[in-house]
């Protein structure tokens, strides 16, 4: 009976988190109210504060279950301490990017987070743990460029910072504008022959 209750509560969770994901899309973060969400999913106030602090709480679990497969994927790559640091980084891209193309939840998630939320007042301290998952994943990259020019995959004029944070440009870039418009460009079929691009072009020698 304990087993069933705590299913039933994951379920009523994962209800709620649906629910501000249409809301917040709807009618963007700012503008959107806990009594908003409770409608949607069909609870009461009470079962959200059961579950969530405020809006913003639930706004960071939001985000969060998003991320985990994210974080699942990258610790699955990682346990192989021999892989290609190139692929490493074109698979944990890839499956980033193909995650947004096919599944809904990522791409209204990454919708609300990119076009429909205001990081101001209180969603500020939100705004910085984002952040800071946004630089460790930087530091990854870059981490994983080091290694490919260790092991001859990348010449020596690479400049391993700079690259990292030109591959995340060209991420969040893909990000920025399909979120705003997906007819613009096929990201599915089209974020391989991106990825491997820009990985293909640390290769080339610098104009002078």
């Amino acid at each position: 009976m304990a087993r069933k209750t705590k299913e039933e509560a994951q379920e009523t969770r994962n209800r709620i988190l649906d629910a501000a994901e249409s809301v917040f899309q709807r009618t963007g973060v700012s503008r959107a109210t806990l009594a908003d969400i409770a409608t949607e999913a069909g609870v009461t106030r009470g079962a959200i504060y059961w579950h969530f602090e405020n809006k913003f709480d639930l706004y960071d679990a939001m985000i969060q279950r998003i991320v985990e497969p994210l974080e699942r994927k990258l610790e699955e790559l990682q346990r192989n301490p021999d892989h290609d640091p190139l692929q490493f980084i074109r698979s944990l891209a890839l499956f980033y990017l193909n995650s947004l193309a096919n599944d809904p939840h990522y791409y209204r998630v990454l919708e609300i987070a990119w076009n429909k939320c205001e990081y101001v007042g209180e969603m500020a301290r939100i705004r910085d743990q984002h952040l800071e998952c946004g630089n460790r994943f930087l530091g990854i990259k870059e981490s994983a460029i080091r290694r490919a020019m260790e092991r001859g995959h990348l010449p020596e004029h690479v400049d391993p910072r700079q690259a990292a944070v030109g591959l995340m440009a060209i991420i969040d870039g893909l990000v920025a504008n399909w979120t705003l418009d997906r007819e613009r460009f096929p990201l599915s079929s089209m974020a391989a022959g991106i990825i491997d691009t820009y990985l293909a072009g640390l290769g080339a020698k610098p104009q002078v």
